[in-house]
């Protein structure tokens, strides 16, 4: 199936993003790519598109509804966590559950994030002194690798493969990331570290302990 009109979205400045772009270009050569930053406007160039297929690869944005209709074969998302994790945070929520297993799911996509059916997952083990940055990383080149397997397949056969997976729970959400951040004086030195480890990332907000109407965070 070489002549399908695709509209790829990924995050800018992202080397893997990159490698991904040139490939799919080998496959699909009109193939349209559209990058950008979290928080800025969604272009008019996806807005406005039409085809067959869409590809959201770590987008910045959340598809509107209308941008998912506009794709007539498919539209599909690789998310950065497995079945059990699917919404934001799912790297912090693994460390934090002491999960010894993680992984990055390619799904077609609907209007409520991380719902539609589950095309693949790959599967890696979590190491002992992974962190949120490290664990990240290593889901990014999953999704790299993952993203060959799917495209190349479905250049071939002309369609998707179905994974007997599905969604283990309802997608977790921004207020409870942001709970997990949250450090207070009654908390064991066990659930403290376990916090620390799972919100720890270099140049973000993590966790953090209020004392006297001051926020104090952790940093590294």
């Amino acid at each position: 199936m070489t002549s399908l009109k695709v509209l790829f979205i990924a995050k800018e400045n992202d080397a893997y993003a990159e490698k991904a772009m040139a490939f799919l270009s080998s496959l699909y050569p009109s193939a349209i790519c559209v990058t950008g930053k979290r928080g800025s406007e969604l272009p008019a160039a996806i807005a406005n598109w039409k085809g067959d297929l869409l590809i959201s690869y770590l987008s910045p944005w959340i598809i509107p509804a209308e941008v998912l209709e506009n794709a007539q074969l498919a539209s599909i998302n690789f998310h950065p966590g497995s079945p059990a994790y699917p919404g934001i945070g799912c790297t912090n929520f693994a460390l934090y559950n002491n999960e010894k297993q993680f992984g990055i799911t390619c799904h077609h996509m609907l209007p409520k994030v991380d719902t539609g059916n589950i095309i693949a997952v790959s599967y890696f083990p979590i190491e002992q002194n992974d962190s949120v940055w490290t664990l990240t990383q290593r889901c990014y080149v999953a999704i790299s690798d993952l993203f060959v397997k799917v495209m190349s397949e479905l250049h071939e056969s002309g369609k998707f493969a179905v994974s007997p997976e599905t969604w283990q729970r309802a997608a977790y959400r921004r207020v409870e990331l942001n709970a997990l951040c949250k450090i207070t004086s009654d908390m064991s030195e066990e659930e403290v570290n376990r916090r620390i480890r799972a919100t720890t990332f270099p140049n973000m907000p993590g966790a953090y302990i209020e004392l006297y109407g001051h926020k104090f965070n952790y940093t590294v």
